[in-house]
Parts: C-alpha cells; structure tokens; sequence
C-alpha cells in the first residue's frame, strides 16, 4: 500500500518563499543592531514563532516594520503541501494538535484548523492500551486493539479539501457533514437500541445530509452490528457509536465464517482487515487513506510501578489513581508477540516532520515507543525534523509527583527524565526540539484560578533541558478561544501549527546554512540497544480482555450467590454477581484463581449480623467455615462501598483455613493489667487450604508483626499494649488486598504506609525497622499475592 504523502519535487513556489526567507534575515540580521533582538527569546526559532503568532514589535520605523512583515509572510507562504507529517500520540492531545478535540461539543463549528489544514499529509500513529469507558466495553466482546483514540483521531481528520474533491460538496455542505459525522461518532447510549434506525435517530443525526456513498457505507456499518452475530453481542453494552463503526467497518473485511474465537486463536486473520477497514473508513469520511494507524494491531495492557512499590494494571485506573507516589516504571503488556504493521514503519521512514503530541506523560507515547521496532524506526529516519510537545499542566496521578522529588511539582526536564526511564533506548534519537508554554502569555489571573483548583502548569527548567541535550522551545501555544469560550488552557490546534511550519522553515533553511539555529545538542550517533531494553522488561504476556471476561462469567456461574432474607432471591443474586463481575473486570490485577477458595457471595440483613466489630467497622468477612464471603446488607446502597467490602473480603479467603484457633489473653504483672496477648495457632501444613505456601505464611505472619512462639512452627503471638487497637493477620490481610488495588479503599492502611513517603532518620531505629516491614509487606503483596 503506498503512503498517503507522496514525495513532490521543489517548485518555484518553495525556491521563491526559501529566498525570501534567506533575503529578509539577511536584512534584519546585517544591521549592527539587529531588529531581530527586539523579538523577545534568545533562540532565533523562538524569535520567528514570536514573529508568526503575534507580528513584529511596536513603534518601528516602515522600514523595518516592512522587514519583519515581508518575513513573517515569506514563513507563512512557504509551500508545506507535500511535505510528511507523521503526530505520534493518544487521546485529547493528539486529537486536538491534528484538526481539534472531535469530542468537544463545539469542534464542528471549526472542524478544519490544526495540522491537517497546513500539512494535508499529516499521518497519526494512535496508542492502543486504553481500557476505558466505551472502549473497555467493546473488548468484552471483540478482540480488537483500543478503538477510542483512534476515533477521535479519525474524526479529527477530516479535510474540507478532500469532502471538496470527493464528494463535489460546497463549503456550507461541507460544514453540515462535519457536523453530523461529530453527532454520530460521539453519540453514546446505555439501553440497547431496537433497529439501526432507531439508533440513528436516538444519535440526532440525519443522514440524508450526507452524499450518497459515505451515507450508504455508514448505514451499512450499522446495520451490520445488528446482523453479524460475532457484533451483536456489543448493542447490550454502554457505547459510543463511532467506536461500534470503526469494529464494524473492520469487520467487514473479516469473513462472516471467522469466529472471535479464531481471531483470537490467530491474530494474523486480523491484521489485513484492521488495515483495510480503517483505511476504507477514513477515506470515506475524508481523511487521507492512511491518516490514522494503530501503532500496533495487538491487544496489550499497561502496567505501572509506583516508587512505593505498587504495580498495578490498567490505563484508566492510572489516570484516575490518587497514589501520592511518583511513578517509577511504565510497562506495556501484550497480549502476544506485538506486531507492527508495514504501512506504520513506511510512514515513519518517509516522514519529513516526526511530532510527539501532548498527552498522558505515561499512557500515550511511553506505551507506542515500547512496541518493538518503533522506536528504532524513528531513530533511522535521520533526515526528519523532530519535535516534542510538552503538556501544559500537571496530571493527576501521572505528573503530580517528581521523582526527583516527592513534594515538588513537575518540571519538563522531569518529563524528558520519565521518558528517559522508559523508552526502549531513551530519548536519543527521537526528537531534538521541545515545545513548551510560554507562562507570560497566560494572565495571571488565569493561573491563579488554576492553582485554586489545585492545577499547576509543569514549568519550563530551560537550562536543564539543554543540558540533557535538547532545544527548549518556549512559546504561547494555548487555544485563546478555549480560554475565552470555555475558561481552561489547552493546546491551540491553529497556533501549535503555526509553530511547527515555522520550525520546519528554519529547519528547511538550515540545511542551506542559517546562522543561530543549530538542530541537535544531542546528536543521534551513538549506539541504541533496544533488544537489550526489551530483554531486560520483558514481559509476561496478558490475558485477552474478552477472554478474562468469559472466564469471570464462567468462575461466577460457579458460586453460590444469595441472601439470608434481604430480598426476592433473584434479584439479590442479578444484583450481587454483576457487581462482582464488574470488580473483578476493573481490577485485572487479581488473579482469577483468588476465587478458588470462594463457595459463594452472601448479603446478610443487619439484624442477622453477629460479627463483632470491637477491631474494625469492615462489615464483610470470609467464613472458612462453609467458604463464603458474607456481606451486610447495606453495603449493597453504594457500588464503592460494596466494592471495599467484597475486595478485603476476597483478601482474606487467601489465608483459607489457615487458622485452627485465635485467643486473646490479658497480660498481667503484680495485679496490673499491661496490655493482651494474642495467640494465633495455624493448622498443619497438610491440613491447611490457601493461597500461600507455609514459608510465605509464615513470612507474611512475621510483616504482620507476629512472633514465632520457640521453635513451635504453628505458633504465633502479638503484644498489645494497654487499650491499643489491633489489626488480627486475616482482617490486615483484606485490607492490605483492597489497598493494593485502590489506595482509596483503605484509609487505615494508607495512614500506615504514609511513613514510606518519609525518609528514615537513622537516629530513630524503629522508624527504619517500621519502614523495612511496609516496603516488605507492599512487595510481599506485589510478588505473592498478585504474582508481579
């Protein structure tokens, strides 16, 4: 397949506009004090995009005011039409850089600015590890990469000159489909909708106003999700639309004999029609052929290791997570060995301009330069401009934290550090430019309300960036209509274009020598092992999210779900195993053989409930008894809440039967009541049925500060001082397991392992000894129990 932006020779238009250029810096620069150094900035990039965004500086004289006017259209007018573009990004950011964010509710009133308007050969490689909203609904049906992203991307280019050439449409017709393609790709429902007609018309849309091939292929997509029974399972889920087109456009290249479950056997039945089917849709949406690719066609999951210790999975629960740890380490899991397709490796070796779009610093660029071969392929173009865009404010649970340290805010060079740590390879050799915001833009009092709010713009450290090999490159590159229209500060899809075909300018000119500009600090010469990064971070390899979520079907259709007189049987049983279906589906962290020591879920109503709370307001425990978690019946008002009582339960049914007896003794010296004395006695090895062998039992016995009686192996003991409170080891091993999975979940564990975020005084040996028992205990839970 050939890429979408074919090489097209210098034409008297690009030699005129080069000379123009070169004329006018000439001038400017030839005075002996050039007029140049009243544009603010050092860098003469900076001063050419402080040129082309604001115009020259007031109050010269015609002449130079000529001057700086002839430059700042000779920039403008340089023909950029042929040249190749390839964004790397996910999301919001990389949606917004190319033609605007397509899930606004206001984007089809300007649907045509951002890169595709000044590049049309503008080419987006997506990120494919999101797992949320629409998107993690789909892959409980369908083995299909991320979809959401690329949707969003998708509708975001769209080109009023290819509608134009395509469809012989008009402007004010053009703006119209732009519209309705905006309702109909972001239209969400919950309820399963009766006929492809009746989803239309619940999305608002008329289609009559689209031309006749692109309104007769969409209809056809969506009547294929009611027809094709390998889709239909999908309708009964909360959707976008514009995701179930993207499936059903690819799955019209998949004969309808194909099962999911030979997709999933094979992988290689997938590749030619994801290709086929994106690259159909958006040419008939009016995108180029190859305007948006997956960085990869396989599944994969991220996984995120927090500096305390704490590695859990899945991209949406680390952009919502409330961890106060900096991130350490980003892994992707794949779901099988990673494919890259050849239309992907041909646009980044042909690409003239390679951009790293702004987005989630760990869930956007990280996870595309961690498929294998992409990061190598970028570095091998040698030929490209290559450029970073920072974001602009700090994100919580990503760059909330530095790991420089802990209780500052994030500085670019902390991004470009993050980046560093994990990319196959570091940065060297994937881009050399960084674009930054330029604070003095912003108004004050815009900042203020910001930082109200808790949200702070990630700073630009110039002097550390360049000393890690980079040109900082800082200028007003926010939306002003966002800021007046919506009052927040996002990237400007019209003012980040402009930037980079200046930048582009200077660095065309620069090939024919441009004096103050120089490309690289770093250079990109010195040997990248990347198989050895991959070898070091290997992975193991991920389960299918449709086949997880079978096997949770499965597992659940085996437990004894009910209640002891709360209400109708049934509607108990539906209401407790979706829940529980949807905990284990969130969390893909817990291993599905947790269950094995589980008969069932239980609600029992409060005036049943004999469990004694004298240690803990946790109303939900596991009976080794007769194998059942055993909930309150309150616990079922709030999804949260149940999800706490049923996650520390499932933490404690890993300790089985673990325990034949617990007593508590008071411990008395002279008549004087000291504290008690808790006797834990286990049952015999051979007897015994839980997750743990005896030598992890025992291990995490010992974190949880019990004591070995002797050389008694199934004898264990605590002392308790006076009126203290005491976590006993099964009710500490549930919390520990929801806290694990969710900090929020437990407040009392996180007020424990709050003291990792203090740096041990060696005059106060208990706190090193306290310190050593969390960081054991949070990589006890990360290698036993979760199997990290």
């Amino acid at each position: 397949m050939q890429a979408s932006g074919c090489q097209s020779p210098k034409n008297g238009k690009q030699e005129a506009s080069h000379d123009a250029i070169s004329s006018s810096l000439e001038q400017l620069m030839g005075r002996q004090l050039s007029p140049l150094d009243l544009l603010p900035h050092a860098d003469l990039r900076e001063k050419l995009v402080e040129l082309v965004l604001f115009g020259g500086p007031a109050g010269l004289d015609a002449e130079i005011t000529a001057q700086f006017q002839h430059l700042r259209m000779a920039i403008e007018d340089k023909a950029v039409d042929g040249v190749r573009v390839v964004v790397f990004g996910g999301g919001t950011g990389l949606s917004n850089l190319i033609g605007g964010d397509s899930r606004s509710a206001t984007w089809a009133r300007k649907p045509f600015v951002g890169l595709k308007e000044l590049f049309p050969h503008t080419c987006a490689i997506v990120c494919v590890t999101d797992d949320g909203g629409s998107t993690g609904e789909l892959q409980k049906d369908l083995p299909l990469i991320a979809l959401g992203d690329l949707r969003h991307v998708m509708l975001s280019s769209i080109q009023s000159g290819r509608l134009q050439a395509l469809y012989g449409l008009i402007p004010a017709q053009i703006m119209e489909v732009a519209s309705a393609l905006s309702s109909l790709f972001n239209y969400r429902f919950r309820q399963r909708p009766d006929s492809a007609t009746s989803l239309v018309t619940q999305a608002g849309v008329d289609l009559g106003c689209l031309p006749a091939p692109m309104r007769e292929a969409l209809a056809g997509f969506i009547d294929l999700l009611f027809v094709d029974p390998r889709l239909k399972p999908t309708l009964s889920r909360p959707q976008c639309l514009g995701n179930l087109i993207l499936a059903a456009a690819i799955y019209a290249e998949i004969p309808p004999a194909i099962t999911n479950e030979q997709i999933v056997a094979d992988h290689d039945l997938l590749l030619a029609p994801l290709s086929h089917g994106l690259g159909a849709l958006a040419t008939l949406l009016g995108a180029a052929e190859q305007a948006v690719l997956p960085c990869t066609s396989t599944q994969a999951q991220l996984s995120v290791l927090y500096s305390n210790g704490v590695q859990v999975t899945g991209e949406y629960k680390s952009g919502h997570a409330q961890r106060g740890y900096p991130v350490e380490r980003v892994f992707v899991e794949f779901c099988e060995r990673p494919q890259v397709g050849p239309d992907v490796l041909d646009a980044v070796s042909r690409a003239d301009i390679l951009v790293m779009a702004p987005g989630s610093l760990y869930s956007s660029l990280i996870p595309i330069f961690q498929v294998p071969g992409l990061a190598r392929a970028v570095r091998d173009n040698r030929r490209a401009l290559k450029i970073l865009v920072s974001n602009l404010w700090v994100q919580a649970g990503e760059t909330d934290r530095s790991m420089g340290d802990a209780e500052r805010k994030f500085h670019v060079s902390d991004l470009l550090r993050a980046y560093e740590r994990n990319i196959p390879g570091g940065t060297r050799g994937l881009f050399d430019q960084v674009l930054c915001l330029s604070l003095k833009d912003v108004p004050a009092s815009v900042l203020q309300n910001y930082a109200v709010e808790g949200k702070v713009p990630i700073y630009l450290d110039r002097a550390k960036v360049r000393a890690q090999g980079f040109i900082p490159i800082e200028c007003g590159i926010f939306s002003r209509t966002a800021l007046v229209e919506h009052g927040f500060i996002q990237h400007g899809p019209v003012h980040l274009a402009k930037v980079i075909q200046t930048l582009w300018a200077v660095f065309d000119q620069s090939r024919t020598s441009l004096p103050g500009s120089e490309q690289n600090l770093a250079g990109d010469d010195a040997p990248v092992d990347e198989p050895a990064w991959h070898a070091r971070n290997s992975r193991k390899r991920a389960v299918r999210p449709a086949s997880r979520y079978r096997q949770i079907e499965e597992r659940l259709r085996g437990l004894s779900i009910g209640d002891f007189g709360c209400r109708p049987a049934q509607d108990l049983t539906d209401t407790i195993r979706r829940m529980v279906r949807d905990i284990l589906w969130r969390h893909p962290d817990i291993p599905l053989a947790h269950l094995d020591y589980l008969a069932g879920v239980v609600c029992v109503e409060q005036e049943l409930w004999l469990r004694s709370q004298r240690w803990d307001s946790i109303f939900s425990f596991y009976d080794p008894e007769d194998g059942l978690i055993k909930i309150r019946q309150d616990q079922l008002e709030q999804e949260q809440t149940f999800e706490v009582a049923f996650l520390v339960a499932l933490g404690q049914s890993l300790l089985g039967n673990y325990a034949c007896h617990k007593e508590m003794n008071p411990l008395q010296i002279d008549n004087v009541l000291l504290g008690k004395v808790y006797h834990l006695y286990l049952l015999p090895p051979e007897l015994r049925n839980c997750w743990f062998s005896d030598q992890q039992l025992h291990r995490y016995l010992e974190l949880s500060r019990m004591r070995p009686v002797g050389d008694d192996p199934i004898h264990f003991t605590r002392l308790i001082n006076g009126d203290e409170g005491f976590t006993p080891p099964g009710m500490l091993m549930g919390l520990n397991y929801a806290w694990y999975l969710d900090n929020r979940f437990a407040s009392h564990v996180e007020y424990k392992m709050a003291v990792m975020k203090i740096a041990p005084a060696s005059l106060i040996p208990e706190q090193v000894k306290m310190l050593g028992r969390r960081q054991g205990l949070v990589r006890f839970f990360r290698e036993v129990v979760f199997r990290k």
